[in-house]
């Protein structure tokens, strides 16, 4: 399995001398294992990963897994090269929101006069898929489970095995008291967590600016703990804070991983391999 990170910020996209060597980009992360090729989300970061997919000449049947459908998380679809190709092929995935279907959602965004380009006129063939909670499903070699977590208007993690591998990405969900228990269940024992850790413990209490609770994100802490109680190999810290520059990122990291050692800071370019049938990482 390799996991590459296109777009690792959060909430808007914050290009900039402070944020270069993390990235600006919004959500976007690729995973390939198997026959499989996933997309993680569709936020900014998308737009460079289409254009390397077409350098790479990648085979064009791909899975684009949507965590919830905010802005930063759907706003890089409109730029995907691919998708204005006749030999794409793309299934998307999101969850019930209880409003519109993934189609309409996406078709919201990219309608007049918002965009001049309508979604059923990309020239991919794009299929769109709803799932549930608790659900789930096989893509090629890799099986995906999904669980509904904690955020406004609501927001799925799903977790990928492959050959021996898995991923769990669990971005835009706030924290309870307690680990959350399904969430843990749903990360026991996998090689990598991709966790939203947006916030310090003393910005999301209100002790530095506005109270965030209730904004549903979470902190490296709260990251930290649910590594540490479902025993993954790696926790990836993930959507940072848009004003957070690069120094800050790299200053939480190492506060982190006085709590859970294993740990980095997602950033644009990581790459991160994973040894098949045995835990360990590689970061390139």
């Amino acid at each position: 399995m390799k996991i590459r990170f296109w777009g690792v910020r959060g909430s808007i996209a914050s290009p900039g001398p402070h944020t270069a060597r993390v990235g600006g980009n919004t959500s976007s992360v690729e995973v390939e294992c198997g026959s499989a090729h996933f997309l993680l989300d569709a936020g900014t970061g998308l737009r460079s990963l289409g254009e390397d997919l077409l350098a790479r000449n990648v085979d064009p049947n791909l899975t684009l897994l949507l965590s919830h459908y905010h802005w930063d998380h759907i706003q890089g679809l409109p730029f995907f090269a691919p998708a204005y190709l006749p030999q794409t092929k793309i299934t998307i995935i999101g969850g019930a929101n209880g409003l519109m279907s993934v189609r309409q959602a996406l078709q919201q965004q990219m309608s007049a006069p918002v965009f001049p380009v309508r979604l059923d006129e990309l020239r991919a063939e794009i299929q769109t898929r709803e799932v549930q909670s608790g659900q789930s499903f096989d893509v090629g070699d890799a099986r995906v489970r999904v669980l509904r977590l904690n955020h406004p208007g609501g927001v799925f993690a799903y977790r990928i095995d492959c050959e021996g591998s898995s991923v769990v990405y669990a971005t835009d969900t706030e924290h309870y008291a307690c680990v959350d228990p399904a969430l843990r269940a749903l990360c026991d024992g996998a090689d990598v967590l991709i966790y939203d850790s947006q916030y310090t413990p003393e910005e999301y209490a209100g002790k530095v600016g506005p109270s965030k609770v209730g904004w549903g994100h979470s902190t490296y802490v709260a990251g930290a703990d649910l590594a540490k109680a479902a025993g993954v190999g790696q926790y990836v810290m993930f959507h940072h804070d848009p004003k957070r520059t690069d120094k800050e990122v790299l200053e939480l990291q190492r506060i982190t991983r006085m709590l859970f050692p294993p740990t980095i800071a997602a950033r644009e370019g990581l790459v991160l391999e994973l040894q098949r049938r045995k835990r360990g990482t590689k970061a390139a």
